[in-house]
C-alpha cells in the first residue's frame, strides 16, 4: 500500500463503518472455526493465530481473543503501528512466511491477498504454516468491474470472483468449506460511487476517508448485521468474498 495510508487506516480503522462492519463478520466466522477446533481436540489447549498482512493491527487485536495471535507483514510502518499497540509481530513476505511447518491453528489473510503478484505462493505458505486440520480464514475484494480509487492506492492485482478464490485456494492444496460474497448491503451504493468517481475523475487520498460523520455508526451496524444472516444463508454477490479453508 502506499505509504502514507497506513497511517489513515490506523485513524479510522477502529469506528469507520467499513472496518468496524467487517470485524464483526470476520468475528462471527472465527467463532465458528474456533468451535470446531475445539469440538475436535481431545484435549483442550490455546489457538495459535496468525494474521498474514497484519496492517496497523485492529483484526490481529479481534484474533487475540481467540488464543496466542501474531501478526507479519512486509510494512515496517505497519508493524510500528501494531508494536505501539502492544502487539507480537514481526517483518516478513507472505510469500516467505518466517515461521515453521504447521505453527499455526488458524491462519488469516484478510483483504491481503489480492496484494500478491504471486496469489497461490502466498497461499500454499498460509498452508504451510497451518497444522493438519487446521483452518485459513480469507477475505477478498470481489469483482474487478468494481475497481476504485482504493484498489489503486492499495496496490491491489486483482479482485476476485468467488470461482476465482476457491480455485486458486485448492491449488494451494485447502480443502474449501465455505465461501460466500459479503456486503451485500452497500454493494449498490459503492458500485455507484465508484463509478461516479472514474466518471468524473475524482481521486480521493484514500476512500476510507469518505464517510457521513452522522451516520458513520448506523453504517457499522447495517453492515455488521450481515453476519446473522451469512451464519445460515450465502449472499450471490457483494464487495468482497469470504472463505473458510481447511488444511486436512
Amino acid at each position: 500500500m502506499q505509504q502514507h495510508t497506513y497511517a489513515i487506516m490506523d485513524r479510522v480503522e477502529d469506528s469507520h463503518w467499513w472496518f468496524v462492519g467487517r470485524r464483526a463478520i470476520l468475528e462471527s466466522f472465527l467463532k465458528g472455526i474456533v468451535a470446531k477446533l475445539n469440538t475436535e481436540r481431545a484435549k483442550a489447549r490455546t489457538l495459535n493465530l496468525l494474521d498474514v498482512g497484519c496492517g496497523t493491527g485492529a483484526n490481529l487485536e479481534m484474533l487475540s481473543a481467540f488464543g496466542n495471535a501474531e501478526g507479519v507483514d512486509v510494512s515496517d510502518d505497519a508493524l510500528e503501528f501494531c508494536r505501539r499497540k502492544g502487539l507480537t509481530v514481526q517483518k516478513g513476505l507472505a510469500e516467505k512466511l518466517p515461521y515453521e511447518h504447521g505453527a499455526f491453528d488458524v491462519t488469516t489473510a484478510l483483504d491481503v491477498v489480492e496484494h500478491l503478484d504471486d496469489d497461490i505462493a502466498g497461499l500454499r505458505e498460509m498452508y504451510r504454516v497451518t497444522k493438519h486440520g487446521g483452518y485459513s480464514l480469507i477475505f477478498v475484494p470481489a469483482f474487478m468491474w468494481l475497481w476504485g480509487v482504493q484498489d489503486d492506492i492499495s496496490h491491489h492485482r486483482i479482485r476476485y470472483t468467488k470461482k476465482e478464490i476457491v480455485e486458486r485456494l485448492k491449488q494451494a492444496g485447502y480443502s474449501v468449506e465455505r465461501a460466500t460474497y459479503a456486503n451485500f448491503t452497500f454493494f449498490a451504493p459503492i458500485l455507484g460511487g465508484r463509478t461516479l468517481m472514474r466518471v468524473s475523475g475524482i481521486k480521493p487520498e484514500s476512500e476510507n476517508n469518505i464517510t457521513i460523520s452522522a451516520l458513520n455508526g448506523v453504517f457499522g451496524k447495517l453492515f455488521s448485521a450481515e453476519r446473522h444472516i451469512l451464519k445460515n444463508f450465502d449472499f450471490p454477490f457483494g464487495v468482497s468474498i469470504v472463505v473458510v479453508a481447511r488444511k486436512n
